[in-house]
């Protein structure tokens, strides 16, 4: 089995690597907007793309002519932004994909660089052409794992005025065999309880956005307050950045914990085939049509970020592949309103948040596990087997 795992530290580069990444960067970053700007203006007057590699590359080469400052940061961070940006336009233009169109880059958002080529690691220090050795720093916790099969790439990142060096590697092990074969569950994603599961268990959610909400909004309106760009508006302005930060690394670290107890003790989960993109759509609507309970599904689309339910699903997917395991995704339809007994489907079966009570038969339980008990049989018993038993003709 191919196996590819990243692994990230925290980077302490010098003032003047700080000046060089800066600019790399940032030229790679002007690479992506012209090249998409002006594809946009072909498109918006009706001529046919030129999407691909050749095409782009020939682009990069005029670029460097008329920016001869391109010319002073390595090739291969702007080589790899090409291959992004046809990649972005492949998956924009796959039906089966359905993905956006690439946007424009911010210099306020977080953003990297990639060296495919010609770098070394050696004594906690990577090498980087035209940028010299950086050293990276380990955790109590990374210190015990050492980077594991050939790296194919570095990626050099600055998120919220910290340096970040990753390295994405790809390793061929033996097709894993799960410990818990016979371990299936069920769960049901929620905003109060971040997952039950259908043994009865709960995950709470870190809740990270909700615990610091006060402390952000205070920031913002002291950063409105402020004259734009001055030196105290770009101190709150870090200080907000340095928050969400924080909060995104809180909501991280709970998910990875949570996934990793759940993966190792079941080896076939079930949860629901959630469109999280479109549950966060917004209710806004239009001057003519306006929507209705805006407020509410603002504040609804902030607590189902908050809960990470995208992040928990990727990373349920790779532990159980890794495992030997298995995750299967069912419709949601109607789970949290069927009962788990009688398979009797209402609204009324659910009043609050948390009780449940069947108007037919009278079954009462936690909203949440007969929820995640309806996902688990809603899976069918024969596809658990049919999973079950290619896992053990694999062993």
């Amino acid at each position: 089995m191919n196996c590819q795992q990243g692994y990230k530290f925290r980077a302490n580069p010098s003032s003047e690597q700080d000046i060089l990444l800066r600019q790399a960067i940032g030229c790679s970053r002007l690479v992506w907007n012209v090249i998409l700007y002006e594809n946009e203006i072909r498109y918006a007057e009706g001529d046919p793309l030129p999407i691909g590699l050749k095409s782009f590359g020939e682009r990069l080469v005029t670029l460097k002519e008329k920016h001869p400052f391109l010319k002073d940061v390595y090739s291969q961070p702007l080589q790899s932004t090409i291959m992004d940006l046809v990649k972005s336009y492949t998956n924009a233009f796959d039906p089966k994909l359905a993905a956006e169109m690439p946007e424009f880059k911010k210099k306020k958002n977080a953003q990297g660089i990639r060296f495919p080529q010609n770098f070394k690691i050696e004594n906690k220090r990577v090498y980087l052409p035209k940028i010299g050795w950086i050293p990276f720093r380990c955790s109590a916790r990374t210190k015990k794992r050492a980077i594991e099969g050939r790296i194919k790439y570095v990626t050099v990142r600055l998120e919220a005025g910290l340096w970040y060096v990753s390295f994405n590697t790809e390793r061929e092990v033996e097709e894993p065999v799960h410990e818990m074969m016979g371990e299936v569950v069920g769960g049901d994603l929620g905003i109060n309880r971040w997952l039950a599961l259908s043994d009865g268990s709960f995950f709470e959610g870190a809740n990270a956005f909700k615990k610091y909400e006060d402390k952000l909004a205070a920031l913002q309106q002291k950063l409105a307050k402020q004259v734009y760009l001055s030196k105290n508006w770009q101190k709150t302005k870090k200080k907000i950045g340095h928050l969400h930060h924080k909060i995104a690394n809180i909501r991280k670290d709970q998910i990875h914990k949570a996934t990793s107890t759940i993966s190792k003790n079941h080896a076939i989960v079930v949860k629901e085939d959630l469109r999280v993109v479109n549950m966060m759509a917004s209710a806004s609507g239009t001057i003519e049509e306006p929507g209705k309970n805006v407020a509410q599904k603002k504040g609804l689309n902030r607590r189902i970020q908050d809960q990470g339910w995208g992040e928990t699903d990727r990373q349920l997917d790779y532990k159980l592949r890794w495992l030997g395991g298995k995750l299967l995704r069912v419709n949601p339809c109607n789970t949290s309103r069927m009962c788990n007994e009688c398979k009797h489907v209402s609204s009324e079966n659910r009043q609050t948040q948390e009780s449940f009570v069947c108007v037919k038969c009278g079954h009462a339980a936690n909203a949440d596990t007969n929820a995640a008990l309806n996902i688990l049989g809603r899976a069918g018993w024969a596809r658990i087997a049919c999973v079950t038993a290619g896992s053990k003709r694999a062993a």
